[in-house]
């Protein structure tokens, strides 16, 4: 399959993992639509989904680690009425998050089995977990460079 259409693939997951079209005022069509959006603050709904479609960032400090915000706070803020954005710093996470989720997914196969990989510790990643490394940008990168890597048969 071309690079392209793996890219695109994952840019529509990404978009779905988040809620859709429907979760934003307009499309996200390129890369440099998302930092727009990403740079004025998701809708507090981005929360929402991403909670209903990630089973792995229902319990624990998953959440926390991968996008920044407590379980108890993302309960608090859906209770409100009024919805918040959230920041800059809290919508870019989720975004990368989402990012990293559809690249496991495509690797390995099915969004179960990518959330099974960020829940186990991991060989190359000095048997961290990944989902542990994704609370900083370094340790995101590190995640992604392992991805990379096992995309293309090194797993250490």
């Amino acid at each position: 399959m071309e690079t392209e259409e793996v890219l695109s693939r994952e840019f529509d997951r990404v978009i779905a993992l988040l809620g859709g079209d429907a979760t934003f005022k307009y499309p996200l069509k390129t890369a440099l639509d998302a930092h727009e959006v990403i740079s004025m603050g998701f809708p507090s709904t981005v929360l929402t989904e991403l909670v209903a479609n990630v089973a792995l960032i229902q319990h624990s400090d998953a959440l926390e680690k991968a996008i920044g915000i407590s379980m108890r706070t993302f309960q608090r803020r859906k209770g409100e009425t009024t919805a918040k954005l959230l920041s800059p710093e809290q919508s870019g996470r989720a975004w990368k998050f989402a990012e990293i989720l559809a690249k496991a997914t495509d690797i390995f196969g099915s969004q179960e089995e990518a959330e099974q990989w960020l829940e186990r510790p991991a060989i190359g990643l000095n048997q961290k977990r990944p989902i542990d490394l994704l609370s900083t940008p370094a340790g995101s990168q590190l995640v992604v460079q392992l991805l990379e890597r096992i995309e293309f048969g090194v797993y250490t």
